[in-house]
């Protein structure tokens, strides 16, 4: 099983990841494009200690970008939403 700071990269906060954070309890992480929905549900509970009732996963695709007449592309990434069971919280997201 790989470290916990190699499974979550980064907790994304978005309109959409707050809207569902307060009606549906759920939180929105980018994670390691090989990471499983077990790896990603143990590593929350490590880290964060919570309780993760579900975790849904999707591959995002990069964007292509230009500059003049160049393309170029950004990196394909996993994204990870973490719904907890109720009552939980993760204080990371509350100070915002």
């Amino acid at each position: 099983m790989r470290p916990v700071q190699d499974i979550l990269k980064l907790a994304l906060l978005t309109e959409k990841g707050t809207k569902l954070k307060e009606k549906e309890n759920k939180y929105f992480f980018a994670v390691n494009k090989k990471a499983t929905k077990l790896e990603i549900k143990k590593a929350v509970e490590e880290k964060f200690k919570v309780r993760v009732k579900r975790v849904t996963t999707m591959n995002m695709w990069g964007k292509t970008k230009r500059m003049g007449r160049f393309e170029g592309k950004r990196p394909n990434w996993k994204k990870a939403i973490v719904q907890l069971f109720p009552g939980e919280t993760i204080e990371l997201f509350e100070a915002v």
